[in-house]
């Protein structure tokens, strides 16, 4: 599908026309400080978090990365031929109503959830983020509404940005209820998450029982990646893929707009998508690598591990797990912890909806 830029108005359904002011301002000259712009967390090094840097034509860059999103939720709504969109560029979870955060200016999830309530103001919408950093801007932007249930997996956030994210944030107002958090202890690995995420993710959808299901893939939580401590390895996203797919079949319609989001090792993020990808399609892959593709990265990415196989079976993962037995046992109590708090506290609140 080809992507379009998305309207002022569609972006400022969840942004301030104030701050999407100053993206377009700054968009076309960078250079000027007279509106104070690392007040909207924008701009490199002394004038802001260094984060958001601005450059020429971030507007326009924004603004498609919105309208890619919304043109695949607008097909997975509308046409019927479509029941799974995936939008691998966009996922900037992190950008809040007046505020650009983590690398993301403009909210293009919260752009694509507030285009589609437009369509219909009575669909109830899921949305699950299993980005390593919380999915704090798609929360704080729907915390008071009960048509958007908000779920996100992420390292705790007294380890890593954002901060936030803790069993607490819960809603408020009419929303109450309807933010979940799973906040995850540094090294969790593929065994203790997809035991969570199996037992939790399917019972919280059946219950919700949504229209239609949006998913951030951020894959943060790869076990070398430098920005973030989790254990995950390459098979582990193949799991994700499956329950969700199979859940969204069961429980929100069949329909399913995936998008991007997190990942900084140029060896993993793409062969985590063609994994999600794969699974979307029904389509089979073996598990290796084309020689080119081999090539370039050893040419252009000297600095990371080549792969050779498409997922790793996790080895160094479980290596390191075994090597340290008490965080291990730790994070297995904890996790299990985590489903007994979505059964007693997070499933109640969503019955009574």
């Amino acid at each position: 599908m080809e992507p379009r830029i998305a309207s002022q108005e569609e972006i400022e359904r969840v942004h301030s026309p104030k701050y999407v002011d100053i993206v377009k301002k700054l968009s076309i000259n960078p250079e000027d400080r007279s509106m104070q712009p690392y007040s909207y967390g924008l701009g490199p090094g002394d004038d802001g978090p260094g984060d958001n840097p601005i450059f020429e034509g971030m507007y326009d860059a924004s603004a498609l990365v919105c309208g890619a999103s919304i043109t695949a939720a607008n097909n997975v709504w509308n046409n019927k031929e479509f029941k799974i969109a995936f939008n691998p560029a966009g996922g900037l979870h992190h950008a809040m109503k007046e505020k650009a955060s983590g690398f993301c200016i403009f909210n293009d999830i919260g752009v694509a959830i507030a285009y589609l309530k437009e369509l219909d103001k009575n669909i109830r919408i899921a949305y699950i983020d299993i980005d390593c950093h919380h999915g704090d801007g798609v929360q704080w932007l729907f915390y008071d509404d009960p048509n958007v249930l908000t779920i996100s997996y992420h390292q705790d956030g007294r380890s890593l940005f954002p901060g936030t994210g803790s069993v607490n944030e819960i809603g408020e107002g009419e929303g109450k209820g309807f933010s979940i958090n799973f906040p995850l202890i540094p090294g969790t690995n593929n065994k203790p998450f997809l035991n969570l995420f199996r037992k939790t993710v399917p019972k919280i959808l059946e219950t919700y029982a949504p229209d239609i299901l949006i998913t951030q893939l951020g894959v943060d939580t790869y076990f070398n990646d430098p920005l973030t401590q989790m254990g995950f390895s390459l098979s582990i996203y193949r799991d994700i893929a499956q329950t969700l797919k199979t859940s969204a079949r069961e429980f929100c319609q069949n329909k399913w707009l995936a998008i991007g989001g997190g990942g900084y090792l140029m060896t993993v993020v793409p062969r985590a998508w063609t994994i999600f990808l794969a699974n979307m399609l029904d389509v089979e892959l073996k598990n290796e690598l084309p020689d080119e593709w081999i090539k370039e990265v050893k040419q252009y990415v000297p600095n990371e591990d080549t792969p050779y196989l498409l997922w790793d079976r996790g080895d160094k993962v479980e290596v390191q797990y075994l090597s340290h037995p008490e965080l291990a046992l730790k994070i297995i109590e904890y996790t299990k912890s985590l489903i007994e708090i979505s059964n007693e506290k997070y499933l109640p609140n969503l019955v009574k909806a």
